[in-house]
């Protein structure tokens, strides 16, 4: 939320968001078809989001972390579309959608920090599409782990370091790839001298390389 506000404003936006929920790791916060009522900040810990086809096919669509919103994929229709579940114990803060509308209307500010909000997440789809459309495998296990370890970074931990809340098998169904690619690359990417890895603990040696296997002139190179 926005920090340069008049203390009056402030206070009406901690009123807003001052329940909080507790998950435990596996325990869902909300379902696919479920009403949508709020959007919710994750205060701490990891979520992921999983759609189901009409055929019962299952697919990771987004992990979350600490700062990030969820939820909005529920304004559209008005109800959620897919299950979001913690990946380990995680606490989130409640935002009543109608109460947020409320404020923004009175608060322009506000209102124009959830515009960013939602145009931040528009461009982190699309760059989720483009990957998953036009990268080889290694690419886009590379791209994963450096967009994981910028989103780190950016809230004060490690540029090098991180520990996976997600299986192999779960980054794979959000690549589009088998577990078996997934193991192979993180293996290579090992033998190759640009990672280390101990069980779910990354430690990336070389981001330069990492980041120029995602480069369209990279690719042009390899073809």
């Amino acid at each position: 939320m926005p920090v340069d506000l008049p203390p009056q404003e402030l206070d009406a936006i901690d009123r807003m968001v001052s329940n909080r929920r507790r998950l435990l790791k596996g325990q869902r916060l909300y379902v696919a078809g479920q009403p949508f009522q709020a959007l919710y900040a994750v205060r701490s810990g990891t979520l992921k989001s999983v759609m189901t086809s009409d055929e019962g096919r299952s697919q990771v669509t987004g992990f979350f972390m600490s700062g990030e919103i969820l939820g909005l994929e529920g304004i559209l229709e008005n109800q959620h579309t897919c299950n979001t579940i913690a990946l380990e114990d995680a606490e989130v803060c409640i935002i009543p959608y109608e109460e947020l509308n409320t404020l923004s209307r009175q608060f322009p500010a506000l209102q124009s920090h959830m515009h960013r909000v939602m145009s931040r997440e528009l461009v982190k789809d699309h760059a989720t599409l483009m990957m998953l459309g036009s990268m080889r495998a290694e690419e886009r296990v590379a791209a994963f782990l450096l967009n994981l370890i910028d989103r780190l970074q950016k809230r004060g931990f490690s540029s090098s370091e991180l520990v996976l809340r997600m299986t192999r098998d779960e980054i794979g169904s959000f690549l589009g790839l088998k577990l078996e690619t997934v193991s192979r690359t993180f293996s290579k990417f090992v033998e190759d001298g640009l990672i280390e890895a101990r069980q779910r603990h990354i430690r990336i040696l070389r981001p330069d390389a990492l980041a120029a296997m995602t480069l369209p002139n990279a690719k042009s190179a390899a073809n």
